[in-house]
């Protein structure tokens, strides 16, 4: 029994749509992000629907009693002798990255008809073109992130109905200090930085050095703590091995472009490139960087708490992955817009995001974007104001922040 957990309905949704058809499902994401736990519950889900125990074979590499599987002869062998040839069986290989070579087993338990597979993993195999390379044509994957402001106030709803006496902007605050779904279990601040410093050092020990090989775990740690501390700005990676080398640090252009690719690998960081609304082309000389979790910047940063603006801007770009935009930077002119987010049929919509816009030089400012896009694509301004929500400025829509990450 899954206690303290809240469905995660999009996630589950994918896996009972790709039920029984002939492609591997693929769940990556970073270290922590429930994917263990939202195979127990597509498991439970399967039971409920009729499927028997001795059907569902889960493995997962991260429990010291399969360790001896992560030879992967003994893998194979060990999920072949307990299928049942004559009916479906459901297989889980959850943490897959420990097994060298996996791609054979999974390669030959997806060629028959009586397994269905599903595969999990945590470091850069997920994100980079070594799946695709290893399994090309016979996946299909689904991102996962951590906790949703929707789904973070749901839990709170089922399993502390005292918070429903809290604001929005209080349990957003909440929300900041991380949406890791195992962190909903700590009881105060010292307990939750205490966990987040152990998610922190697993990805780095575990998933970036390994991938890296590198020595200089220092220059790595500066490089992530310089990203976490840049949220939401518009950087080069001249720009970052220029600054690094004015306060006395020795470091190459290759070096720092080739640690930033491995925080970015382990899931710890995404980037958006900047797109050039007009012309529709990628500009790649310079990013945005963003955390997989805001509450990580407690354990990275002396002031996690400054640049509330880019903080938001933080968790509007992960809400958007999670509603299966790809996410960019606009660029129109002069200006610069926080999102252009595409769609799978290359629809555009545009987010400019600010903490407030009550100020009508403010407001005029973060308008001023959006006003300079010539097409009909719909336009949005995201602000946590309580005022003057779902105004209109000529088909520029504003909304509170907060109710558009409920909806």
């Amino acid at each position: 029994m899954i206690k303290k957990t809240i469905r995660r309905d999009a996630y589950l949704q994918f896996l009972h749509t790709w039920r029984d058809r002939d492609v591997i499902k693929v769940l990556s994401g970073v270290r922590r992000a429930g994917k263990s736990t939202l195979l127990t519950m597509f498991q439970q889900d399967l039971h409920a629907q009729g499927v028997q125990p001795e059907n569902i074979i889960a493995i997962n590499f991260e429990m010291l009693e399969f360790e001896a599987l992560t030879d992967y002869h003994k893998l194979h062998d060990y999920v072949l002798s307990k299928v049942n040839q004559n009916t479906k069986n459901y297989i889980f290989l959850d943490e897959i990255q420990h097994v060298a070579q996996f791609e054979k087993v999974v390669d030959s338990l997806y060629v028959r008809d009586y397994i269905d597979l599903y595969i999990t993993g945590s470091n850069a195999f997920f994100l980079s073109g070594e799946l695709a390379t290893l399994l090309t044509g016979r996946y299909i994957e689904q991102h996962i992130l951590p906790l949703s402001f929707r789904e973070f106030k749901q839990w709170h709803d089922v399993h502390n109905p005292a918070i429903q006496q809290l604001s929005l902007q209080n349990l957003y605050t909440m929300y900041n200090y991380s949406s890791f779904p195992y962190a909903l279990t700590m009881h105060n601040q010292q307990e939750r930085y205490d966990y987040l410093q152990s998610v922190y050092a697993s990805i780095m020990f575990k998933d970036v050095i390994p991938r890296l090989n590198t020595a200089d775990v220092n220059a790595l740690e500066r490089i992530s703590r310089y990203l976490a501390s840049v949220t939401g700005s518009i950087i080069s990676i001249n720009k970052i091995k220029n600054t690094f080398v004015s306060a006395g640090v020795k470091i190459s252009f290759e070096t720092v472009k080739r640690y930033i690719q491995g925080l970015q690998d382990s899931l710890l960081f995404y980037s958006a490139a900047q797109f050039k609304v007009r012309g529709r082309e990628l500009l790649q000389s310079s990013e945005k960087y963003y955390l997989v979790d805001v509450g990580l910047r407690h354990i990275m940063l002396p002031d996690a708490n400054a640049d509330q603006g880019h903080i938001l801007e933080n968790v509007i770009y992960l809400e958007l992955l999670r509603r299966g935009y790809t996410v960019y930077v606009g660029r129109v002119d002069e200006y610069e817009i926080d999102f252009v987010a595409v769609d799978t049929l290359q629809n555009l919509s545009y987010y400019q995001v600010a903490l407030e816009t009550l100020n009508e030089d403010t407001l005029a400012r973060e308008l001023r974007p959006l006003q300079k896009i010539a097409d009909n694509y719909p336009k949005y301004l995201l602000t946590l104001d309580t005022i003057g929500t779902q105004a209109n400025y000529n088909g520029i829509i504003k909304i509170n922040a907060l109710d558009w990450l409920l909806s």
